[in-house]
Order: C-alpha cells, then sequence, then structure tokens
C-alpha cells in the first residue's frame, strides 16, 4: 500500500498506537509525513492484513522509535481521525486502536515515521500541538499501566 492508497480513501483505514509509560512520563513522536506532519502524537501506523493490534502496535513502535515496550492494555479507547478538503471531500479516515504499555527497552530515536521524540508528563502536552483526543488517551494509558480498569 502506498501514501496515495490513503488519500481519498473509500474505506476507513485500521491504525494502532502505543502510549509507553516510563517513570511516569510517556512517549511521544513528531509526525514526519502528512496528514498533521510535525503534530506530536503516540507511536504507531496501520495494521497490516492478519496482524492482531497489539502486535502491531509492538512493531510500529520498534520501526518507528527503536523502542521495546510490553503492552498491558488493549481495550483503549479508540480514535477517529477523518479530515476533509476545501470542497468538503474525505481527504482521510483512520480509526486507531490505542494501546497502553510499559517501557522494557531502547533510548528512542527519530526514524523515517518521526521528526522528533519526547518523554513528556500527562501535563506538558497543554503546550504542544496534538492529534485530536491524545490527553485522553494518554490519561487512560497511565490509569491502565497503574493498575487501572
Amino acid at each position: 500500500m502506498t501514501n496515495d492508497d490513503r488519500l481519498f480513501p473509500t474505506r476507513p483505514y485500521i491504525g494502532v498506537s502505543i502510549a509507553v509509560v516510563r517513570d511516569g512520563l510517556v512517549l511521544l513522536a513528531a509526525r514526519a509525513n502528512p496528514p498533521m506532519q510535525g503534530v506530536w502524537t503516540l507511536p504507531g501506523g496501520l495494521v497490516e492484513a492478519g496482524e492482531p493490534l497489539a502486535d502491531a502496535a509492538i512493531r510500529e513502535l520498534q520501526e518507528e522509535v527503536g523502542v521495546v515496550a510490553a503492552v498491558v492494555g488493549t481495550s483503549l479507547t479508540p480514535t477517529e481521525i477523518i479530515l476533509r478538503d476545501e470542497a468538503g471531500r474525505l481527504r482521510h479516515h483512520f480509526v486507531i486502536h490505542p494501546h497502553a504499555a510499559t517501557w522494557l527497552s531502547g533510548e528512542p530515536k527519530p526514524g523515517p515515521e518521526a521528526l522528533d521524540v519526547r518523554w513528556v508528563r500527562l501535563d506538558d502536552i497543554a503546550e504542544l500541538e496534538t492529534t485530536p483526543g491524545l490527553a485522553g488517551t494518554l490519561a487512560e494509558a497511565i490509569s491502565r499501566v497503574n493498575g487501572g480498569v
């Protein structure tokens, strides 16, 4: 699949993201590619055919920023990204399934899909341009990592 296949789609694309928690901080990445280039979000990407969601999240984390983590929660609230062009035509439609995880190893480094990476506190994201719903997803993930339901 090319990026062109995702532009003006005929169906939504299924994606995953992963909130990696380490010492009370969460790992964010600035998107290197459109849509939302330069915006801070969780590492993640599209699910491949036949790939379980949690496996896709772990794979995308390793590919995007070089970190290894253990998933502790997969039933976080999904996020829909629906973007339209000036004429109102559907330009992008992604349904993102976020996961909560604990850091195991690796220091994050920007890769081809991340302009920058950083560990942040939940309060820090108010100062960043982020993807829709990120604050709620982070709060939910931190709660899950800390033993919440």
